[in-house]
């Protein structure tokens, strides 16, 4: 058994959204993800997808790319990410009803491998789109439901968090944010994020050791389409 992360899987079966506009790396996408998951991961495996699942606007646009990760061999913990229009905050326990035994949605809620609590949110940082107000009230928001996931695990009694976001931790050129706070205040031993895509976006935000927390970028191209070993 092994915990393996990837984000960022950009499916679209039903609609066209074909991603090789986006660069050459990502030609074939689907078959080098389909390809590599069935090498590296086990039917015993779990695996986070730290979101961005589907281009589908809406449940019927999405039910096929929901379907494929449903069939990938492994135990699936979903994230949302912010291209998942499907995926309301307010309907995280109505996919988890109807996903039952299937997929599993990471949101305001958290989830068990071996001792750690895995526990996370979509996140946020700046990337120049925003109003300083809207940025920060985003921001709030998702670090309020990234502590009621922490709370949730350690009412239950876990110790050793592994931590999740969709979003960097950072926005370029932060050395701190709420998010890292909390991973300090709640002592998570990694944090595993991706949607940073291309070269010039690989370091937008912490690789590596910062402070005793191991960061890991886990967006596909950056994986090259193979899903990555968080632990045994």
């Amino acid at each position: 058994m092994a915990l393996f992360a990837i984000g960022d899987l950009h499916l679209s079966f039903a609609v066209d959204k074909p991603m090789s506009v986006f660069g050459k790396e990502w030609k074939h996408h689907v078959e080098k993800i389909y390809k590599n998951w069935h090498k590296k991961v086990k039917k015993g495996d779990t695996v986070v997808l730290t979101g961005d699942h589907s281009w589908g606007r809406n449940m019927n646009e999405c039910r096929e790319d929901l379907e494929f990760i449903r069939e990938l061999p492994g135990r699936k913990f979903l994230l949302r990410g912010n291209h998942d229009m499907f995926w309301d905050a307010k309907k995280t326990q109505r996919l988890n009803e109807q996903f039952r035994d299937q997929l599993y949605f990471l949101q305001n809620n958290f989830y068990v491998y071996g001792e750690y609590a895995l526990v996370g949110t979509k996140g946020y940082c700046y990337e120049g789109k925003d109003t300083p107000e809207h940025f920060e009230k985003i921001r709030k928001r998702e670090a309020e439901r990234l502590r009621i996931s922490f709370e949730a695990a350690k009412q239950a009694g876990y110790k050793k968090y592994l931590m999740f976001l969709h979003y960097p931790p950072t926005s370029i050129g932060e050395m701190e944010s709420p998010f890292t706070l909390m991973a300090r205040e709640y002592g998570a031993e990694k944090v595993i994020y991706s949607h940073c895509h291309g070269r010039e976006r690989y370091q937008d935000s912490f690789l590596g050791y910062v402070e005793g927390i191991e960061y890991k970028l886990v967006s596909s191209d950056y994986l090259k389409f193979k899903p990555e070993r968080i632990i045994d």
